[in-house]
């Protein structure tokens, strides 16, 4: 059975000072830490019988909003997830600091019909590079 998933995201990022800079020339004044909070939505693709899964996910972030400020960035993901909730994943990402290649890792825990995923992403850009840590949950059915 193939599954779609959807819940909030949060987190931080690291924005390196080209990023920071690109953003000012955008007119978006920001510092290097900010906030992100937003929304997955995922749907796994194919299911092989070992439990290993391919995954499609769109993420939608806003960033800085405790700096009184809505960076968005949308990220769209294709990766693997084991049977013990490893996952990684490739893809692109945009924002107002640029384009990039998102690559993230990280692991899923269930508890009862509770998913919580904890994320590490990177995404290099021309501009320089972003590093995200992400939880949330999704609700299994």
């Amino acid at each position: 059975r193939m599954v779609d998933l959807s819940g909030p995201r949060f987190g931080i990022t690291a924005l390196s000072d080209g990023v920071v800079e690109k953003l000012v020339e955008r007119g978006v004044s920001a510092r290097p830490i900010i906030s992100q909070f937003g929304w997955q939505v995922e749907r796994a693709f194919y299911k092989a019988d070992s439990g290993v899964s391919a995954v499609s996910e769109w993420v939608l972030l806003l960033g800085g909003l405790e700096q009184g400020l809505a960076i968005p960035s949308l990220t769209w993901l294709v990766g693997m997830r084991t049977a013990s909730g490893a996952e990684f994943g490739i893809g692109p990402n945009i924002t107002p600091g640029g384009t990039g290649l998102a690559l993230a890792a990280g692991v899923t825990f269930r508890r009862g019909f509770v998913n919580v995923p904890v994320n590490l992403a990177v995404v290099p850009s021309k501009a320089g590079t972003r590093v995200s840590v992400l939880t949330g949950f999704t609700i299994r059915r």
